[in-house]
């Protein structure tokens, strides 16, 4: 009986190991991916893969419209629905501050984070971005103070209207949900802007005083 000559071992394919460790890297890649280091991607490329209406609406647009529209709800549903049971005013607008506050906190803070297209890119848009219900008393006191500043608002038109039309004893602008969720916006805008104005001065002086 003839002996079969021993086979010398096959060399494994080289394009199978290739392929192998290409998908091997690639799995990796895809399990270690995060923010921090994930390559960016244009806007605009990342727009093709978007489903839907593609309507570019800017951040400050869609800021300014749901701040103003929650701001609107609030003063329908707490100050008109409640005005004919709290005949007064100063109860009225102790109610009014108190759900603006819940409503920043769980609606409109939610709301921005849901938004986000990346972890935090919305916190600029949030007196108090951190989710916690600690910050709760914070936004309701928050709440209170945009209060004060479009009540203050509202008294400062009405007499500037009064001293033109001389319509003593008149209150020329009445409270409507329109407005007071256009100067609620307003000012709650302008504090944020406030507050990352000082964050960065803050932040820059740090960095002097690190340099010297």
């Amino acid at each position: 009986m003839a002996l079969k000559k021993k086979q010398p071992p096959r060399e494994p394919d080289k394009s199978a190991l290739e392929y192998y460790k290409l998908n091997v890297t690639a799995v990796e890649d895809l399990v270690t991916a995060d923010v921090t280091n994930s390559p960016k991607v244009d806007k605009k490329e990342l727009r093709k893969y978007q489903s839907g209406p593609r309507v570019n609406v800017a951040d400050w647009v869609k800021a300014v419209f749901l701040k103003a529209w929650l701001g609107g709800m609030a003063c329908f549903f707490f100050l008109w629905g409640l005005g004919t049971y709290l005949p007064s005013w100063l109860d009225q607008l102790f109610v009014l501050g108190l759900a603006l506050g819940f409503i920043k906190d769980l609606i409109e803070n939610s709301i921005f984070r849901f938004w986000a297209k990346t972890p935090g890119a919305n916190d600029h848009w949030m007196m108090f971005p951190k989710k916690n219900f600690l910050f709760l008393p914070f936004n309701v006191l928050y709440a209170y103070l945009l209060l004060f500043c479009v009540v203050k608002t509202y008294d400062t038109i009405n007499a500037v209207l009064i001293g033109v039309t001389g319509a003593e004893g008149t209150v020329p602008l009445g409270v409507g949900p329109i407005l007071f969720g256009l100067f609620a916006a307003g000012w709650d805008l302008l504090f944020i802007a406030l507050k990352r104005l000082g964050q960065r001065m803050f932040r820059d002086a740090k960095e002097s005083a690190g340099r010297g």
